[in-house]
């Protein structure tokens, strides 16, 4: 709820949220110029099934023309011989005539199945280029709180895997207001080992404020449970410049990658 409430501030005026936001969407999600590319890629491999197909009609027109004039010429040479054999003949050409006539219609039938299934494709391309461009939009919305509870949930996976430890995700309530100025739920994350208390903030990128933030939540954690925490860790592969500066002030340790953590030892 508090990223929600403050993501369009961040955006408006962190720099480098923005271009981290940007980078992480750009990883995802194909930009508009691929999708038009792929759009394209698309529509000339149904031309070209198309030109396939118009060139195997021509071949079996041609085909027919040979088949045609091989007709006429036993037709010619048939004329000499007892009407009998004319007539059987004369079959024959009808029986050409009922399978050409059949061969010319399945032909047809064909180009228009093929022409129906062009259009079909080419609006159901047009509507996932349409789904996409909504797709994105949506997701601008949201991608703060999707994409940071997953990144959490990844840096607390490295850190069970490397070290052994239970990273413990708290949820209390500020009834009084003293981290955010307002009753708001507070969230934490700690490493509790061997008497060792650790607090932990677990984010793909850490702003100034945020670092400042992150000691109010910590301090107000300390007072409401009666414990002082042995460290202050924040972890992050992306961290403004300022605020290393302001993690360094108030005592707080950050860390590019959780496997540079050292192990939390008794």
């Amino acid at each position: 709820r508090e990223i929600l409430e403050q993501l369009p501030q961040w955006i408006e005026e962190d720099r480098e949220f923005r271009l981290t936001l940007t980078r992480m969407l750009r990883g995802e999600f194909a930009d508009k110029q691929q999708t038009e590319s792929r759009i394209e890629q698309l529509l000339e491999e149904l031309r070209r099934d198309r030109e396939a197909n118009e060139r195997k009609w021509d071949e079996a027109q041609a085909e027919s023309r040979q088949k045609w004039e091989e007709q006429n010429r036993k037709w010619d040479e048939a004329q000499a011989e007892s009407r009998q054999k004319w007539e059987e003949q004369n079959r024959k050409w009808e029986e050409q005539n009922r399978k050409w006539d059949e061969a010319q219609a399945e032909s047809e039938r064909k180009w228009e199945a093929n022409r129906q299934e062009f259009d079909r494709v080419h609006q159901e391309i047009m509507a996932m280029s349409r789904r996409i461009d909504r797709t994105i939009g949506a997701l601008g919305a949201r991608w703060g709180v999707s994409s940071e509870r997953s990144f959490r949930n990844a840096l607390a996976g490295i850190l069970t895997e490397s070290f052994g430890v239970e990273v413990v995700n708290v949820s209390d309530f500020d009834t009084t207001g003293s981290v955010f100025g307002r009753p708001e739920q507070i969230e934490l994350d700690i490493i509790i080992r061997n008497g060792t208390l650790i607090i932990l903030e677990l984010k793909s990128s850490v702003s100034k404020p945020e670092i400042y933030a992150f000691e109010r939540k910590a301090r107000w954690y300390e007072e409401r449970h009666q414990r002082k925490a042995d460290r202050l860790v924040v972890i992050s592969p992306m961290v403004d410049s300022r605020a290393m500066d302001a993690a360094r002030k108030l005592g707080i340790t950050v860390y590019s990658d959780p496997e540079d953590m050292p192990v939390v030892d008794s």
